[in-house]
Order: structure tokens, then C-alpha cells, then sequence
């Protein structure tokens, strides 16, 4: 598949992870206040955990750094992943991370994803962002599965938008995959499910809302100290690289991704987990065998949009173009166990399968003896009218030769 990379200018900028363009912007970066009447349809997702200890745990990756202004103490770290806070060298890793504990996760901007479909049209998404730069400040561009753009529901004033001026203000940005995912940077709650709403139109095969699967992680910038996520709070140097938040975005995505194919695997085991017990217990089977065979039907539909059809296990094309991202994009895929939730994921189908391939084949064979039963009857059926016809002949012959 041909790249679709756009390259931006700067050689520089593309060659390092960490611009140092002089914008000023705040540590904590907050959402500007949206001055315009919206309305707002309100979602009612209702929260859901993915299947990862690092959503209920302290633990802290630190990222792949290519700028040496580190401090000492970071330099000298030899592991970049930790369990526990307890474990974390004393040095500037640990006081960071000793701040974010006691810091209100609330005054963090949001970096949302959510799976609504299970896919995107990518092309007419494409043309409506494009429609959309000057009333909220788009600015699309198309890497492979992935539409990036910065966009407000507060544009901005129109002399910002001519080419070559330099605007200080920090758009919040939206990653859109073509598997039906859409990830948000620094967005209100009533920003994100107003933007839903508008994409809506593009969505194929949409999930019922109650189905709706979503990732919050918190994000702020810090220049002085090495990127990293820590109990899903993600510290950045800067604002400006959006190839660090693609990057990010991209594992996020196949992680809310998962999460959908690990809750129908859920439910699918909640269906059938009485059948061995009722197997043990009765030895009949309470289903017919047009429910199993499609039981067995979703299964494989689900094990091939996991490994084929959902880029869930594949590196994404543009870690080719851009090998320099790769090592980040790996860090925030381990951090997410994606590739410990996949496998488990598939163990998890086999072990459903191979059960519902036991009724199958159970099924299979009481309909032979079924068809064996129906062959035995219309035999004797067949014996029994040639009795009959044999005796009537008999009687028949007996009587004339009696006339």
C-alpha cells in the first residue's frame, strides 16, 4: 500500500520527537471556554474498564527521548517501566510521579478515544474537514487509516488562519481511524459528544450507544522532564509536534479497539458457560442446531477483524516512513498490553470454539441417528405392507380357490 504521507518542511522537525519552536503555552494546558450555542445530544456510555492492570495500577513507562538536555538522574535509569510508585528510583521520575499522585486529574486536559463503528468513510470525512477550515479551524491531513486535524468549536479570528502568521494558541486536535475510532486532545466532555454527533454521518455498521467503548487518559507539558505516561497521565515536551500525539493516538485507538472485541467475548462466554454444566448434569443440550453454527459463525468473524481486518496486531505504515516514531509507538502499545491482551484474547477463542465445535459435532450425531431411526421405521413400515400385501394375496388366493 502506498504511503500517503504528507512531509512537512522542516527536516528537523520530522527527525527528532521534540521540537524546540519557541511557543509559549502552559504547563497545564486547559481547554478553551466555547463562547458559541451548541447543542449537545448527550451519549449515555456508560463507563468500561479494559482488560489491562495498568488502567488499576501505579505504573510508569518512560518514552523513547532523542533530546540529550536530560537530567542526570534520568540518564542513569537502566529500566523504563515500573510497577509501583515504591520502586521508582529517587531522582526526578519519582518526585514527577509523586506530584501527578497527589494532583486532581481534573485540572489535566483530556485525551479521549472512542470506538462508535466499525468503520469510518475516510474520504467523505476527509472532504467535510476540509470544508470545515474556516469555521472551525481544520486543517486535515490523510496518513494512511488515519485523518488528523486540529479543530474548535471556538474558531478562531480569521486574520490567525492567513499562511505565514504565527498563531500562539493551542488548538485542541482529533485523530480519526478507519476502523471506526476517533481519539481527542485537549476537548471538553460537551466538545467530544458534540463533535459525535456531527461524525455520525460517517459512520458504518454504528454501535448502539449502551456498546459505545471509550479510553480517558490525561495529558500536560513539561519540557524539563523525559516524555512518559504514569498511571494514564501523560507528560509531553511540547504542543507543537503532532506526529507525537499521532503516534500516542494510534495505540490508544487499537487499544479502545480490543476493548470492544474483549467485551463480545465477554458476553459470549456469559451465553454459553452454563452448556458444560448442563452437559454435565442432563446430558441434553438446550440448543438448536442453527444457534450453534452461528455462535460458531461470530466467533470467527470476530477472531478475523481481531488478526485481519482491524490493523489491531499490525504496525501502522507510517512507522515505515517514519521509523523514528516507532520506538515511542512501541513504548505506548507495551504500556496499553495490547499484544498480552490480544494473545489472551484469541486463547479465549479457541476455548469457546472447541466447545462450541463439541456441540456441533454432538448435534451432527444425534441428527445420524435421527436419519438412522427414520431408515429403521420405514423399514419395518415397509415389511409390515408387505406383510399385509402378502397376507391379503394369500386370502385372496385361498378364497377364489375355495368359489
Amino acid at each position: 500500500m502506498a504511503s500517503t504521507i504528507r512531509r512537512r518542511d522542516n527536516t528537523a522537525e520530522q527527525n527528532s520527537l521534540l521540537p524546540t519552536n519557541d511557543v509559549t503555552y502552559s504547563t497545564f494546558q486547559q481547554p478553551a471556554a466555547t463562547t458559541t450555542t451548541t447543542t449537545v445530544v448527550t451519549r449515555n456510555t456508560k463507563p468500561k474498564q479494559p482488560n489491562r492492570t495498568t488502567k488499576i495500577s501505579q505504573k510508569l513507562k518512560l518514552f523513547p527521548d532523542n533530546d540529550d538536555a536530560r537530567t542526570l538522574d534520568e540518564n542513569l535509569f537502566d529500566a523504563d517501566v515500573y510497577t509501583q510508585l515504591a520502586q521508582i528510583p529517587h531522582g526526578s521520575a519519582r518526585i514527577e510521579a509523586e506530584r501527578l499522585n497527589k494532583l486532581d486529574r481534573n485540572e489535566l486536559s483530556r485525551a479521549t478515544a472512542y470506538c462508535t463503528a466499525s468503520a469510518y468513510n475516510m474520504d467523505e470525512l476527509f472532504k467535510y474537514l476540509k470544508s470545515k477550515r474556516r469555521t472551525n479551524s481544520t486543517a486535515p491531513e490523510r496518513f494512511d487509516e488515519c485523518v488528523y486535524t486540529p479543530y474548535t468549536l471556538n474558531p478562531l479570528p480569521p486574520s490567525s488562519l492567513k499562511k505565514g502568521k504565527k498563531s500562539y494558541s493551542i488548538l485542541p486536535e482529533m485523530f480519526l481511524f478507519d476502523y471506526g475510532v476517533v481519539v481527542f486532545w485537549g476537548m471538553t466532555l460537551e466538545e467530544e459528544l458534540s463533535i459525535l454527533k456531527e461524525l455520525e454521518r460517517f459512520e458504518e455498521e454504528k454501535l448502539e450507544t449502551d456498546d459505545v467503548e471509550t479510553e480517558e487518559f490525561r495529558y500536560y507539558y513539561n519540557e524539563y522532564y523525559q516524555p512518559r505516561i504514569y498511571n494514564d497521565i501523560i507528560t509531553l515536551r511540547h504542543p507543537s509536534n503532532y506526529l507525537v500525539k499521532l503516534t500516542i493516538s494510534h495505540a490508544i485507538a487499537q487499544s479502545v479497539k480490543m476493548s470492544l472485541f474483549e467485551r463480545l467475548i465477554d458476553d459470549t462466554i456469559n451465553d454459553t458457560k452454563y452448556i458444560p454444566q448442563v452437559m454435565a448434569e442432563s446430558g441434553n443440550i438446550h440448543m438448536s442446531r442453527m444457534a450453534i453454527t452461528k455462535k460458531v459463525g461470530q466467533l470467527f468473524i470476530m477472531r478475523i477483524n481481531v488478526n485481519l481486518v482491524s490493523n489491531i496486531l499490525d504496525t501502522p505504515e507510517i512507522f515505515w516512513s517514519e521509523p523514528v516514531l516507532e520506538p515511542l509507538y512501541s513504548a505506548i502499545r507495551s504500556y496499553l498490553e495490547i499484544s498480552q491482551r490480544v494473545t489472551l484474547l484469541n486463547q479465549r477463542v479457541e476455548v469457546i470454539s472447541d466447545l462450541l465445535e463439541m456441540l456441533k459435532d454432538h448435534l451432527n450425531s444425534s441428527h445420524g441417528e435421527y436419519l438412522e431411526w427414520i431408515v429403521i421405521w420405514l423399514i419395518g413400515m415397509e415389511i409390515l405392507v408387505a406383510v399385509i400385501t402378502t397376507t391379503l394375496d394369500a386370502y385372496s388366493l385361498y378364497y377364489n380357490k375355495e368359489a
